[in-house]
């Protein structure tokens, strides 16, 4: 288990970002963490955060001039919701969930989690993040929350999409690809991990993809120039099921530690037109999020 021992969460350290922002704008992927002494981390984490309750990410919200988040609950926390439940209580229906739950978890748990702003579960297919979710469980969990209405969250290393493809092709319902896919910068448009999950998203529109993570793809680093391209060609390919989102606060990254104001500013760079600003930001997070 690693830890982190320095906390960078102060927003005065975040710049005020130039783009002016659509009315309602949506941070489609944040996270909440502890504080400890109040929602403890799971143990069997990879990691140990810094503290990140929801005051610091409402406060990094008005900073940055987003109206509106989706709080993703991180492996850290494992399937205890409780900072995730608290953060929607607190937001006053700004904000919606993604849980992440047992494939056992019962009727009235799910009930409760409906109620609270929860709309989807997440799997992990990440490596650094501990054992693969089971398809089996997968399959079991997708059961339960379709008929719910909501969708899953699936973040994977780009070189497992070779092997879920299928396993997500068959599975019937919305599913929403974290990060872009984390396809490797360096390797380009044309690696064979990113044509494969282009396609795939083209084909299918039950597939969705968070055009976020660029600090997390690219291998130049800031300003991430190597990474935009990937952003813009699915802004491009698939407009109306396209989301953004901070990241924030940004777990298991190499220094150095994304300004979130910045990371504003580069929506510019791969939805250049307002209108695709306005799908990505705001109309498409709203179906998706409040259609109810």
């Amino acid at each position: 288990m690693t830890d982190r021992k320095k906390t960078f969460l102060d927003v005065a350290e975040s710049s005020v970002p130039r783009l002016e922002l659509p009315a309602n704008a949506c941070d489609a992927h944040c996270h909440v963490f502890g504080p400890g002494e109040m929602f403890a981390y799971a143990p069997q984490r990879t990691y140990t955060p810094v503290d990140a309750p929801r005051e610091t990410l409402f406060a990094l919200h008005r900073q940055l001039g987003l109206a509106r988040g989706v709080i993703v609950q991180a492996s850290c926390h494992g399937t205890d919701n409780a900072a995730l439940v608290d953060a929607l209580a607190a937001g006053d229906g700004r904000y919606r969930g993604i849980a992440m739950v047992e494939p056992q978890v019962s009727d009235a748990e799910l009930a409760r989690l409906h109620a609270a702003g929860v709309r989807g579960v997440r799997f992990n297919f990440v490596s650094h993040l501990g054992n693969d979710a089971q398809f089996d469980n997968v399959r079991a969990i997708v059961s339960r929350i379709a008929p719910m209405g909501w969708h899953i969250v699936v973040h994977f290393d780009s070189d497992r999409l070779a092997t879920l493809a299928d396993f997500l092709r068959e599975l019937p319902i919305t599913i929403v690809i974290d990060h872009m896919g984390r396809p490797d910068a360096s390797l380009g448009l044309n690696q064979a991990a990113f044509i494969k999950l282009a396609a795939l998203v083209a084909d299918d529109n039950k597939f969705w993809v968070k055009v976020s993570g660029c600090e997390r793809v690219t291998r130049e680093g800031p300003p991430y120039s190597d990474a935009t391209p990937f952003a813009r060609h699915l802004v491009e390919l698939i407009p109306e099921r396209v989301l953004w989102g901070t990241d924030f606060p940004h777990p298991n990254i190499r220094p150095p530690i994304p300004d979130d104001g910045a990371l504003v500013d580069l929506i510019a760079e791969f939805a250049t037109r307002p209108e695709q600003r306005q799908a990505l930001l705001v109309d498409n997070p709203t179906r998706l999020y409040w259609n109810d």
